[in-house]
């Protein structure tokens, strides 16, 4: 069958045509409907996902007067602290996708995800029940991070196995949507409960509403999630591999989990030694931009809390005004210029941008340019990076590589990033870190994209096309296979 692993411990190819050509039964059209659904419910987790740390990051100077005596840095390093179980969840979730299919795994997530955050909202504080109180929230930090692990890569596999390869990116896109829209939903919420409520009430009681809405929230991602249907990839795959002899549960491998992760490392090394590299320049811009700015504009610029949130919202709600559009971009131009425009603008901006953000005192149109600029740049990334990432692994291992390599670079390089800015921020009193961090970021994640290979338009690695209509199924068919060179003897 095309696309099947040759076992010489090279990574697998993409899927090529075939010596003959496509047979019909080979490609799979895409029903828009679903897909759309897919990309809904996918969208929905996300979203849900980064409300939760986006309302912990919006509110991380109430919190640490909540839970750690009116410490920001003890608030910020528990925030850090969470991201330690990710590796650890994508290193059991991930595999586990890959054997028993995508769907269960990504509502066992959302589940654990909306518990924890609903828990978060009813621990006393501090002054209540004392250190109990902090080692709670811990707790439920660290059991948000382990659910965290298999999220996002298995949403952004659930999208990347659902969609047209010539739409990949405009529905990957939408993945990121989610991130944007939870980030707004968070900051809203904050913006609301700063400007109504004093301060003293905001300590007392007003920041558990947030996470008490995330359970309900979580609960709806659920359902969608529960209601769709496998990837048609995951499906196909599994046939190959004996899983049709019990449709209701396909299965891809039985192996055990310590084979399936051996051959994944023996097969998949390189790419998963890129998406390290990859994913560290996009989350030390991602986490600077929209989860540690607010922190950073009070915390060191002394802006107020109001005028930090309501900036980063403005920014954010134009960033989601354009990101569909950055996705049919990159599936018309290529993924690598889109992330070359990215990372180069983080590299040429980010310094005016700050100098920019320093001039707040002044007028707000300086900050607001200032935060447009580095937003001009993330863009590009958020809109192209989850098509990419999933296009680099193949089918059989794509939820368990993506999800284990995207985690290890998370907890290096993203949810460390606003408790290391704001340390050193305050041991040096220079202002300008988080530009200078930024700065380097761009340079690894230029020098990554340059040493990746397009994927845009093409099959996903180990599966046969899947386009929008059937017309384009019969071109397929109707189409000569290329020659192949000749074998050397």
């Amino acid at each position: 069958m095309p696309g099947n692993s040759k076992g010489t411990g090279e990574i697998e190819g993409r899927e090529q045509r075939p010596d003959r050509p496509w047979r019909r039964s080979d490609i799979t059209v895409s029903d828009e409907r679903i897909v759309k659904r897919a990309v809904k419910a996918a969208a929905l987790g996300n979203a849900m996902e980064w409300f939760d740390f986006a309302t912990y990051s919006y509110l991380a100077i109430v919190m640490g007067e909540v839970f750690f005596n009116g410490s920001t840095i003890g608030s910020l390093a528990t925030f850090a602290l969470s991201f330690l179980p990710r590796p650890l969840g994508g290193l059991v979730f991930g595999p586990l996708g890959d054997r028993i299919g995508r769907k269960q795994v990504l509502a066992t997530t959302m589940l654990l995800m909306a518990a924890s955050t609903f828990c978060v909202g009813l621990i006393p504080s501090m002054d209540t029940i004392g250190v109990a109180a902090p080692a709670l929230l811990v707790f439920f930090r660290l059991l948000q991070g382990f659910s965290t692990g298999g999220e996002y890569g298995g949403a952004a596999t659930f999208i990347a196995e659902y969609a047209p390869d010539k739409r990949r990116g405009f529905y990957g896109s939408f993945l990121e949507m989610g991130t944007l829209a939870g980030y707004v939903g968070a900051a809203s919420i904050a913006a609301v409960l700063q400007t109504f409520l004093s301060h003293a009430d905001l300590v007392s009681w007003g920041w558990r509403i947030p996470f008490l809405i995330g359970g309900p929230i979580g609960l709806i991602g659920i359902y969608l999630r529960l209601k769709l249907d496998e990837t048609p990839a995951f499906l196909q795959k599994a046939a190959e591999s004996g899983g049709e002899q019990e449709a209701s549960k396909p299965r891809l491998s039985e192996n055990s989990p310590k084979q399936s992760l051996a051959r994944m490392f023996r097969t998949q090394w390189p790419a998963i030694i890129l998406c390290l590299a990859l994913v560290a320049a996009y989350n030390l811009t991602d986490y600077m931009l929209l989860t540690y700015m607010p922190t950073y504009l009070q915390s060191s610029l002394k802006y107020e809390a109001n005028t930090a949130t309501i900036l980063s919202v403005v920014t954010m709600l134009i960033m989601m005004c354009v990101l569909t559009s950055v996705g049919r971009l990159n599936d018309r131009h290529g993924r690598k210029p889109l992330l070359l425009t990215g990372m180069t603008g983080f590299l040429v901006l980010t310094i005016p941008a700050f100098l920019l953000l320093q001039k707040g005192t002044e007028s707000l149109a300086y900050p607001l340019i200032g935060m447009l600029m580095l937003s001009a740049s993330l863009v590009c990334l958020l809109g192209t990076m989850s098509a990419v990432l999933p296009a680099m692994f193949s089918t059989d291992v794509r939820y368990g590589a993506l999800a284990i390599s995207y985690n290890v670079s998370t907890l290096l390089f993203g949810g460390t990033t606003p408790m290391l800015l704001e340390s050193v921020v305050e041991k040096t009193d220079n202002s300008m870190v988080p530009a200078y961090a930024t700065v380097g970021a761009a340079v690894i994640g230029i020098v990554a994209v340059l040493r990746m290979k397009e994927t845009a338009q093409q099959s996903l690695l180990g599966s046969p096309p899947c386009v929008a209509t059937e017309k384009e199924a019969d071109e397929l068919c109707a189409a000569v296979p290329p020659a192949r060179p000749a074998q050397a003897t």
